[in-house]
């Protein structure tokens, strides 16, 4: 009896001793590219559609046109195959050079809002609603208050390790949401921070003297009151971690709490009502506004 041996090919770069195929780096990369398209949200590719339209319907190639929008051409071709979100200033340019009509503008807001992490953005929803918005956090100062220096340090520390469209992408977003501070109607606001978020040195000395400048700056705001919680007050309600309490125009009140990139949206009123009695208690066990300030300044190196 004749056995035939199947042909098992040799041991090469791109096989295992097996015969069995190893995908070769181009294959790889080929597959991280498709997730990355897989993962682009709907808004930015019909966004990057639309202005690939105007630019053809303009006569522009992406070499001569993205100079005239402060891109280069790599840069205008991920914004049109939706890799990259579109950023405000260059709306603002296509608009201007392209005659869009306003189309890609009224697009603007929601391409930023898909630029916020997917755990954070029902919470978002619910913050544009809001009339008033209490925020705790103990170890870091919160975004809305951060300066671009303060939260880029943030960012550049992230784990797992962002690239630096990440980063741009991050900053880009959370400097946008600060607009919140100063929209009509204006929401009232109130930030407790703990004394270890205002110790905690991120970005260097000087990154840290500008983000108190910037915390005084933002607390004379008549909508705007920043206290301090103080390292050493005893027990207090924040001692189990950051929180925000937001009530809407319709008088619905919301709790939120994030750690570790986790985000929950709290809509019980039972438990929305704890939320509210904690941070009442919180603020009156905290340095008031005049302390407050006067503090921050001293971290400042002001008198």
């Amino acid at each position: 009896m004749t056995v035939t041996k199947q042909n098992t090919p040799a041991p090469g770069p791109n096989r295992k001793k097996d015969g069995r195929a190893v995908p070769s780096p181009r294959t790889a990369n080929t597959a991280h590219q498709r997730k990355r398209e897989d993962d682009r949200p709907g808004i930015w590719v019909g966004y990057g559609k639309l202005l690939r339209k105007f630019r053809l319907a303009a006569g522009y190639s992406q070499e001569a046109l993205a100079p005239l929008l402060g891109y280069s051409a790599e840069q205008l071709a991920s914004v049109e195959q939706g890799r990259r979100p579109a950023k405000a200033p260059l709306t603002e340019a296509a608009e201007r050079v392209l005659n869009a009509g306003g189309v890609l503008a009224t697009l603007q807001d929601d391409v930023d809002f898909a630029k916020l992490p997917p755990f954070f953005r029902d919470f978002a929803l619910i913050e544009m609603e809001a009339t008033s918005r209490f925020d705790y956090d103990p170890l870091l100062v919160p975004g809305l208050l951060q300066t671009e220096a303060y939260a880029r340090a943030l960012f550049e520390g992230h784990v797992p390790t962002f690239d630096d469209e990440d980063i741009d992408d991050s900053l880009d977003v959370r400097l946008s949401r600060q607009k919140l501070l100063t929209r009509s109607p204006l929401v009232d606001f109130c930030f407790v921070l703990g004394e270890a978020a205002l110790r905690q040195e991120l970005g260097g000395p000087e990154t840290m003297r500008e983000q108190y400048r910037h915390l005084l700056a933002q607390g004379e705001l008549r909508n705007v009151a920043i206290q301090v919680m103080p390292i050493g007050a005893g027990f207090h309600p924040g001692l189990h971690g950051a929180m925000v309490l937001v009530e809407t125009a319709k008088h619905k009140r919301y709790g939120y709490f994030e750690s570790q990139g986790i985000g929950h949206v709290v809509s019980d009123p039972s438990h929305v009502s704890a939320f509210a009695l904690r941070y009442g208690k919180l603020r009156s066990q905290a340095l008031n506004v005049e302390e407050s300030v006067a503090f921050i300044r001293h971290l400042a190196g002001e008198r």
